[in-house]
Protein backbone atom coordinates (compact mmCIF):
# COMPACT_ATOMS: atom_id res chain seq x y z
CA UNK A 1 0.00 0.00 0.00
CA UNK A 2 2.44 2.66 0.94
CA UNK A 3 5.14 1.26 -0.88
CA UNK A 4 2.68 1.49 -4.01
CA UNK A 5 2.95 5.16 -3.43
CA UNK A 6 5.13 7.00 -6.64
CA UNK A 7 7.72 9.27 -6.11
CA UNK A 8 6.48 12.93 -6.45
CA UNK A 9 6.99 14.16 -9.50
CA UNK A 10 9.58 17.25 -9.42
CA UNK A 11 6.52 19.93 -10.09
CA UNK A 12 5.55 19.18 -6.69
CA UNK A 13 8.25 20.76 -4.96
CA UNK A 14 7.62 24.13 -6.77
CA UNK A 15 3.91 23.76 -5.54
CA UNK A 16 4.63 22.30 -1.82
CA UNK A 17 7.01 25.23 -0.46
CA UNK A 18 8.54 25.21 2.44
CA UNK A 19 6.84 23.57 5.54
CA UNK A 20 4.61 22.24 2.68
CA UNK A 21 6.42 20.03 1.20
CA UNK A 22 7.39 17.43 4.61
CA UNK A 23 3.29 17.64 5.39
CA UNK A 24 2.57 16.62 1.85
CA UNK A 25 4.84 14.04 1.74
CA UNK A 26 3.19 13.23 5.01
CA UNK A 27 -0.22 13.33 3.79
CA UNK A 28 0.66 11.24 0.91
CA UNK A 29 1.51 8.45 3.13
CA UNK A 30 -1.80 8.48 5.20
CA UNK A 31 -3.75 8.52 2.14
CA UNK A 32 -1.77 5.52 0.68
CA UNK A 33 -1.82 3.88 4.17
CA UNK A 34 -4.48 4.21 6.26
CA UNK A 35 -6.56 6.20 3.95
CA UNK A 36 -6.95 3.12 1.77
CA UNK A 37 -7.14 0.27 4.95
CA UNK A 38 -9.98 2.15 6.49
CA UNK A 39 -11.64 2.71 3.17
CA UNK A 40 -11.18 6.74 2.14
CA UNK A 41 -9.71 6.07 -0.97
CA UNK A 42 -9.57 3.15 -3.88
CA UNK A 43 -5.85 0.75 -3.76
CA UNK A 44 -6.02 1.98 -7.57
CA UNK A 45 -5.93 6.03 -6.78
CA UNK A 46 -2.45 5.13 -4.91
CA UNK A 47 -0.61 5.39 -8.20
CA UNK A 48 -2.24 8.92 -8.87
CA UNK A 49 -2.08 10.16 -5.53
CA UNK A 50 0.74 13.09 -6.63
CA UNK A 51 -1.00 13.90 -9.47
CA UNK A 52 -4.37 13.14 -9.52
CA UNK A 53 -5.26 14.15 -5.87
CA UNK A 54 -2.51 16.34 -4.15
CA UNK A 55 -1.36 18.35 -6.98
CA UNK A 56 -4.53 18.91 -8.43
CA UNK A 57 -6.24 20.08 -5.31
CA UNK A 58 -3.63 22.18 -4.39
CA UNK A 59 -3.43 24.47 -7.55
CA UNK A 60 -7.08 25.85 -6.24
CA UNK A 61 -5.50 27.99 -3.72
CA UNK A 62 -4.60 30.44 -6.88
CA UNK A 63 -8.87 30.60 -6.61
CA UNK A 64 -8.93 31.43 -2.74
CA UNK A 65 -8.55 35.29 -1.95
CA UNK A 66 -5.67 36.55 0.39
CA UNK A 67 -7.47 38.30 2.36
CA UNK A 68 -11.47 38.68 3.32
CA UNK A 69 -11.34 42.39 3.51
CA UNK A 70 -12.99 43.22 -0.29
CA UNK A 71 -16.24 40.27 1.06
CA UNK A 72 -18.91 42.20 2.68
CA UNK A 73 -18.84 42.13 6.33
CA UNK A 74 -22.11 42.55 8.22
CA UNK A 75 -21.34 45.33 11.47
CA UNK A 76 -20.92 42.97 14.49
CA UNK A 77 -18.94 40.10 13.00
CA UNK A 78 -15.50 40.72 14.04
CA UNK A 79 -14.37 40.63 10.54
CA UNK A 80 -11.62 42.81 9.09
CA UNK A 81 -8.66 42.82 6.47
CA UNK A 82 -6.34 40.94 9.07
CA UNK A 83 -8.68 38.72 9.55
CA UNK A 84 -8.11 34.64 7.60
CA UNK A 85 -9.78 33.66 5.04
CA UNK A 86 -12.23 31.07 6.62
CA UNK A 87 -13.20 28.08 4.02
CA UNK A 88 -15.50 25.22 4.41
CA UNK A 89 -14.65 22.24 2.84
CA UNK A 90 -18.17 20.66 2.50
CA UNK A 91 -18.20 16.82 2.02
CA UNK A 92 -14.67 16.30 2.89
CA UNK A 93 -14.10 12.50 2.84
CA UNK A 94 -10.29 11.85 2.64
CA UNK A 95 -9.26 16.02 2.90
CA UNK A 96 -9.32 16.52 -0.64
CA UNK A 97 -9.06 19.38 -1.26
CA UNK A 98 -9.60 20.64 2.29
CA UNK A 99 -6.62 19.17 3.95
CA UNK A 100 -4.72 20.17 0.56
CA UNK A 101 -5.45 23.55 0.95
CA UNK A 102 -4.71 23.77 4.59
CA UNK A 103 -1.60 22.13 3.91
CA UNK A 104 -0.55 24.99 0.87
CA UNK A 105 -1.79 27.86 2.21
CA UNK A 106 -1.22 28.15 6.31
CA UNK A 107 -2.77 31.66 6.10
CA UNK A 108 -6.50 30.67 6.20
CA UNK A 109 -8.84 28.61 8.11
CA UNK A 110 -10.64 25.30 7.06
CA UNK A 111 -13.50 23.97 8.56
CA UNK A 112 -13.28 20.06 7.06
CA UNK A 113 -17.11 19.24 7.10
CA UNK A 114 -18.00 15.75 6.26
CA UNK A 115 -21.06 13.79 8.12
CA UNK A 116 -19.18 10.41 8.09
CA UNK A 117 -17.96 9.39 11.31
CA UNK A 118 -14.41 6.71 10.15
CA UNK A 119 -14.05 10.08 7.81
CA UNK A 120 -13.90 12.15 10.71
CA UNK A 121 -11.68 10.30 12.75
CA UNK A 122 -9.40 9.78 10.08
CA UNK A 123 -9.26 13.90 9.20
CA UNK A 124 -8.45 14.49 13.09
CA UNK A 125 -5.66 12.24 12.99
CA UNK A 126 -4.45 13.49 9.40
CA UNK A 127 -4.60 17.18 10.88
CA UNK A 128 -3.24 16.45 14.20
CA UNK A 129 -0.22 13.93 12.72
CA UNK A 130 0.28 16.97 9.87
CA UNK A 131 0.48 20.02 12.46
CA UNK A 132 -1.81 21.73 11.27
CA UNK A 133 -3.54 24.46 13.34
CA UNK A 134 -5.86 25.97 10.91
CA UNK A 135 -7.75 23.54 10.62
CA UNK A 136 -11.35 22.34 12.02
CA UNK A 137 -13.02 19.07 11.82
CA UNK A 138 -16.61 19.38 12.04
CA UNK A 139 -19.11 16.49 12.13
CA UNK A 140 -22.40 17.49 9.89
CA UNK A 141 -23.83 18.26 7.10
CA UNK A 142 -24.19 21.82 5.74
CA UNK A 143 -27.87 22.25 5.96
CA UNK A 144 -27.00 21.41 9.67
CA UNK A 145 -24.48 24.91 9.62
CA UNK A 146 -27.17 27.06 7.95
CA UNK A 147 -27.54 30.14 10.11
CA UNK A 148 -25.04 28.91 12.73
CA UNK A 149 -22.19 29.40 10.96
CA UNK A 150 -20.72 32.04 7.88
CA UNK A 151 -17.87 31.32 5.91
CA UNK A 152 -15.86 33.36 3.12
CA UNK A 153 -14.85 30.12 0.69
CA UNK A 154 -16.87 26.85 0.43
CA UNK A 155 -14.96 24.49 -1.86
CA UNK A 156 -16.32 20.77 -2.82
CA UNK A 157 -14.69 17.85 -4.87
CA UNK A 158 -17.41 15.26 -6.13
CA UNK A 159 -19.75 15.48 -3.59
CA UNK A 160 -23.15 16.52 -5.56
CA UNK A 161 -24.41 18.30 -9.25
CA UNK A 162 -23.58 21.49 -8.99
CA UNK A 163 -27.39 22.49 -8.57
CA UNK A 164 -28.00 20.66 -5.36
CA UNK A 165 -24.18 22.51 -4.29
CA UNK A 166 -25.56 25.52 -4.58
CA UNK A 167 -28.41 24.82 -2.08
CA UNK A 168 -26.05 23.60 0.62
CA UNK A 169 -23.33 26.01 0.31
CA UNK A 170 -24.56 29.30 -0.24
CA UNK A 171 -26.72 29.73 2.97
CA UNK A 172 -23.10 28.91 4.71
CA UNK A 173 -21.08 32.24 2.53
CA UNK A 174 -21.37 35.86 2.86
CA UNK A 175 -22.49 38.19 0.61
CA UNK A 176 -19.63 38.40 -1.83
CA UNK A 177 -18.20 35.01 -0.38
CA UNK A 178 -17.66 32.24 -3.05
CA UNK A 179 -18.46 28.72 -3.64
CA UNK A 180 -14.80 27.02 -5.20
CA UNK A 181 -16.47 23.61 -7.10
CA UNK A 182 -13.94 21.18 -8.76
CA UNK A 183 -16.13 19.79 -11.58
CA UNK A 184 -13.74 18.83 -14.56
CA UNK A 185 -15.53 17.78 -17.76
CA UNK A 186 -18.42 18.21 -17.07
CA UNK A 187 -18.55 21.76 -15.82
CA UNK A 188 -20.08 23.77 -18.65
CA UNK A 189 -22.50 21.45 -19.21
CA UNK A 190 -23.44 21.45 -14.69
CA UNK A 191 -23.14 25.15 -14.56
CA UNK A 192 -25.70 25.90 -17.94
CA UNK A 193 -28.30 23.03 -16.24
CA UNK A 194 -27.90 25.25 -12.49
CA UNK A 195 -29.43 28.58 -13.96
CA UNK A 196 -32.66 28.27 -12.07
CA UNK A 197 -30.86 26.96 -8.84
CA UNK A 198 -27.97 30.21 -9.19
CA UNK A 199 -31.36 32.42 -9.66
CA UNK A 200 -33.02 30.96 -6.67
CA UNK A 201 -30.03 30.86 -4.35
CA UNK A 202 -29.44 34.81 -5.56
CA UNK A 203 -25.87 34.17 -6.77
CA UNK A 204 -24.28 37.39 -8.01
CA UNK A 205 -22.30 35.58 -10.71
CA UNK A 206 -21.28 31.86 -11.87
CA UNK A 207 -17.95 31.39 -13.88
CA UNK A 208 -15.68 28.77 -15.56
CA UNK A 209 -12.72 29.08 -14.43
CA UNK A 210 -9.16 26.83 -14.85
CA UNK A 211 -5.83 26.95 -12.53
CA UNK A 212 -2.61 25.02 -12.70
CA UNK A 213 -1.67 26.09 -15.85
CA UNK A 214 1.73 24.63 -16.06
CA UNK A 215 1.60 22.56 -12.69
CA UNK A 216 -1.12 20.23 -13.49
CA UNK A 217 -2.20 18.70 -16.63
CA UNK A 218 -4.88 19.18 -17.70
CA UNK A 219 -5.45 22.47 -15.65
CA UNK A 220 -8.25 22.22 -13.06
CA UNK A 221 -11.66 23.06 -14.36
CA UNK A 222 -13.54 24.71 -11.91
CA UNK A 223 -16.76 26.73 -11.41
CA UNK A 224 -16.87 29.99 -9.38
CA UNK A 225 -20.26 31.25 -7.65
CA UNK A 226 -19.97 34.35 -5.83
CA UNK A 227 -22.60 34.42 -3.36
CA UNK A 228 -25.54 36.94 -2.44
CA UNK A 229 -26.95 39.33 0.27
CA UNK A 230 -28.23 36.30 2.72
CA UNK A 231 -31.85 36.63 4.49
CA UNK A 232 -30.90 36.65 8.36
CA UNK A 233 -32.70 33.62 10.27
CA UNK A 234 -36.78 34.37 10.48
CA UNK A 235 -36.32 37.72 9.09
CA UNK A 236 -37.21 39.53 5.35
CA UNK A 237 -35.57 39.81 2.55
CA UNK A 238 -35.19 37.45 -0.30
CA UNK A 239 -37.79 34.08 -0.25
CA UNK A 240 -35.76 31.35 -1.10
CA UNK A 241 -37.48 28.09 -2.31
CA UNK A 242 -37.81 25.14 0.13
CA UNK A 243 -35.27 21.79 -0.40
Amino acid sequence: MSDELPAPPPIAREVFTGDAWARAEAYAQLLAGPGVVRGLLGPREVPRIWDRHLLNCAVIAEAIPDKPGHLEASSGDGITASTPVRVVDIGSGAGLPGLVLAIVRPDITVTLLEPLLRRTVFLEECAAALGLDNVEVLRGRAEELKGKRVFDVATARAVAPLGRLLTWSMPLLREGGELIAMKGERAAEELAESDAELRAAGAQSAELISVGHGKVEPPATLVRVVAGRQSPPGGGGRRRRRR
